[in-house]
Formats: C-alpha cells, structure tokens, sequence
C-alpha cells in the first residue's frame, strides 16, 4: 500500500511539472493526467484480459 501512494503522488508530480513545462500558459492538472492516465490504463486492461484468456 505504501508503494502505490508514492508512486501515485510521483506520477502527479511528473505531471504536474509536465504540464507547467509544456506551455507558456498552465495546462490543468486533471486534463494532463487523463491525457497520459488514460492510455496507460487502457494497455492495463489489455494485458490483464490476455493474462484471463
């Protein structure tokens, strides 16, 4: 349990730091996690539904 909050709170602030680099102007947090959560999450449910098969 500790492991997946530290690796929550470092995912966040990967993002966080991401999203005030990309642009001059501030991007929100939520829009950049779901860009790049999104994606990971998908690739997640496919190797879990190969894993079941």
């Amino acid at each position: 349990m500790p492991a997946s909050a530290l690796t929550g709170a470092l995912f966040l602030l990967l993002v966080d730091n991401l999203s005030r680099a990309a642009t001059a102007m501030e991007i929100p947090l939520g829009i950049t996690t779901s860009v790049i959560g999104a994606p990971l999450f998908l690739l997640l449910l496919l190797r879990t539904k190969r894993a079941w098969s």
